[in-house]
């Protein structure tokens, strides 16, 4: 026995809660499903820049600007650029005037939460497939053997999205870089070392097609990307559950690096965590199929080199909503008109994040980034 609803949303991450939340200040009621058991089942992940004209207009849209600004990390823009000699190449405080602040991303995936009715994530479903039924209309099963049915789907479920299949064969590739990532729990008491390195924001060493990128948490943690040009087994040959055999294997990789700079990882607290990073093609778009979208990593999956996916995810959620919510009637005008803005906006940010993983981790890229943040800095 299926439930209907009217509007579904698969995937309460920051682009799904967006569309339900910008749809309920129109007075759409829409149901978001959610594979994980609760909004606490895991750690949502770092500290993320939300930009004035993505992520902060969606904010904007959901009415949620003011909350918003309550929540960000004070110092969170702060800059710190080295090489593998531990030298400083940049390094800009936090005035508190850039366009980019940081917020804990579990922290705004709350502040989303918050603003939604009681009851509008279903946790604990996981998709199994998807099917369309005819007149824009689509069946969605769960694991539990439940299903629902609805007049508009909307894929917000990230990278491996199980509704992509319903419009497009593209399927995510690796994009050459892996990270490594590993914490260190109360900086400034337990490693000060770290701490003083890293500064008070964003933290990036380059050099040799590696390097080590990391933020200063709300919590006072340090989070740390150790990143690779590697082939797609490497992680695969690291024993990750020998939290001291996967700091050697990671460390190999950077003998003769300043001390400090290894100590990012031979400090930390707490098992390493491996992830590969994928792509969907630049570019990728499908033709319309009524009555199903998607929105974030599950149309637009890129590298994080260009600061994008979040605001990006963001701000599909609240065009895709707006753009249902000013045609009731006539909802393949509205998505016909969301994926008429998405497809170059997505596009271009794809673009410039695979530029950006190959000017940080091809050749000079330290160099090259050194040269970047100066022109920005200076207005160039």
């Amino acid at each position: 026995m299926s439930t209907h609803h009217p509007v579904t949303i698969i995937g309460a991450g920051l682009g799904g809660l967006t569309a339900a939340r910008v749809l309920h200040v129109h007075g759409v009621e829409a149901a978001v499903f959610d594979l994980e058991a609760s909004a606490s089942a895991r750690t949502q992940g770092g500290m993320l820049d939300i930009h004035e004209d993505s992520g902060q207009k969606a904010l904007r849209a959901a009415g949620l600007y003011e909350e918003f600004r309550r929540i960000i990390h004070p110092g969170g823009q702060a800059l710190r650029l080295l090489g593998p000699d531990g030298a400083v190449r940049v390094a800009e405080e936090d005035d508190a005037t850039g366009g980019r602040p940081e917020v804990d991303r579990g922290e705004l995936r709350d502040l989303l939460l918050g603003a939604l009715p009681d009851g509008t994530v279903r946790w604990g479903r996981k998709v199994t497939g998807a099917r369309p039924l005819g007149d824009g209309r689509h069946e969605v099963t769960f694991a539990d053997g439940s299903a629902v049915t609805t007049d508009l789907l909307i894929g917000a479920d990230g990278a491996w999205s199980r509704i992509r299949p319903l419009l497009s064969d593209a399927r995510p590739a690796y994009t050459g870089v892996s990270f490594v990532e590993t914490d260190l729990l109360d900086a400034e008491a337990r490693h000060p070392r770290s701490a003083a390195l890293v500064g008070g924001g964003f933290f990036l060493c380059l050099g040799e097609r590696r390097g080590f990128l990391a933020h200063r948490e709300t919590d006072g943690s340090l989070h740390v990307y150790t990143a690779l040009r590697a082939d797609e087994s490497w992680l695969d040959t690291v024993d990750f559950g020998d939290a001291a055999a996967a700091k050697a294997a990671v460390l190999a990789h950077f003998d003769g690096w300043d001390e400090g700079l290894r100590g990012l990882v031979a400090d930390a607290d707490g098992a390493l965590v491996p992830r590969r990073i994928h792509a969907l093609p630049v570019g990728h778009r499908w033709d319309r199929v009524p009555g199903v979208t998607l929105l974030g990593d599950a149309a637009h999956l890129m590298s994080p080199f260009a600061g994008e996916g979040a605001n990006l995810a963001m701000l599909d959620g609240a065009e895709l909503a707006e753009a249902v919510a000013a045609r009731p009637y006539d909802p393949e005008a509205a998505l016909a008109a969301y994926e008429e803005a998405l497809f170059p906006r997505s596009e271009a940010s794809a673009a410039e994040s695979a530029a950006g993983l190959e000017t940080m981790f091809g050749e000079k890229g330290l160099e090259r980034m050194t040269e970047f943040f100066t022109s920005v800095r200076d207005g160039a």
